[in-house]
């Protein structure tokens, strides 16, 4: 029978492992699927049901949710969640105080001011009128307006920013990857306020407990071996004794190739890591310097 004792323990072991729990939130819409991605090669899923926004974790020390990614910078630098994924450029408008932990690279954008193809700017600047500048982001704007000097009133936006102008807008500040969709709107670039990819931030307060900022880094030394291995792969090939030294001095390799002899001293199996990029036009060169049954592989983890 368990006692009184030993049920109080039970209790207080349960709540202090709950307050080692990380609170991570992961951004829905298009940075979403890249986060869950990567999350999953890390060995971390999330199962949501139906709509909720409180998806099931694989991992009993962490806790998921989903929120918009503009959301996250503030609510991580209030402590409401440890750890999250954000644009660069709502971390920045937000003024949000965080600690990047990683840059992952993903869905990079410019933050530009666009104007009317057809708009002469400095003669707009010149007139009576204060030119509109419209832009969801309103610290980013009124930044600008302040550097540049600009007669200028600030409007937000609430998305769709590129169809304000020329009626609603004389200038807009805006994200764009390609510049296509500014381009069918017949809005031109004339300046970069910022760039912009996915990074990977914390509160301040997480990196207080101690189990909290252990997995911390340990998730980030889990994510930049994931992501520099998308950039290699893993090549195999077998090789006769008499090539063996053409082929091995001209191998382009992380460090050094792996060597290994084949049954009954017949050559040689040799493996390398390289760059994706490089593939293409190394295999070519491998066949034509002796190589053979050349085989590749996608590698999940480089630590």
């Amino acid at each position: 029978m368990q006692t009184t004792t030993e049920a109080n323990s039970k209790k207080d072991n349960s709540a202090d492992s709950g307050k080692d729990v990380l609170k991570m939130t992961v951004p829905t819409g298009r940075m979403q699927d890249k986060v869950l991605a990567l999350l999953k090669g890390l060995g971390i899923q999330f199962s949501q049901e139906s709509r909720s926004y409180r998806p099931t974790s694989s991992d009993p020390m962490i806790e998921g949710k989903f929120l918009k990614a503009q959301n996250i910078p503030s609510l991580v630098s209030l402590g409401r969640h440890d750890c999250g994924f954000a644009g660069y450029d709502w971390i920045v408008e937000q003024k949000a105080d965080v600690v990047e932990l990683l840059d992952l690279g993903f869905d990079p954008v410019r933050i530009v001011v666009a104007a009317p193809e057809n708009l002469d700017l400095e003669k707009a600047r010149s007139g009576s009128k204060p030119l509109v500048l419209a832009s969801e982001y309103k610290c980013l704007a009124e930044t600008y307006i302040e550097q540049k000097k600009l007669n200028s009133i600030y409007i937000r936006t609430y998305g769709a920013t590129e169809a304000l102008p020329p009626e609603d807008a004389d200038l807009i500040i805006d994200n764009t990857a390609t510049g296509a969709t500014l381009v069918s709107n017949r809005l031109v670039i004339i300046d970069e306020v910022m760039r912009s990819t996915t990074r990977f931030i914390c509160s301040r307060e997480a990196l207080e407990n101690k189990t909290k900022k252990q997995k911390l880094e340990e998730l980030v030394m889990l994510m930049k071996s994931s992501l520099a291995a998308r950039k290699k792969v893993l090549l195999e090939m077998n090789v006769d004794k008499a090539d063996f030294e053409r082929i091995v001095k001209n191998l382009p390799c992380m460090k050094s190739p792996t060597v290994s002899e084949l049954y009954q001293g017949s050559g040689y199996a040799v493996k390398i890591a390289v760059d994706k990029d490089e593939v293409p036009s190394l295999i070519p060169k491998l066949v034509a310097w002796g190589a053979k049954d050349i085989l590749e592989y996608k590698l999940e983890k480089i630590v």
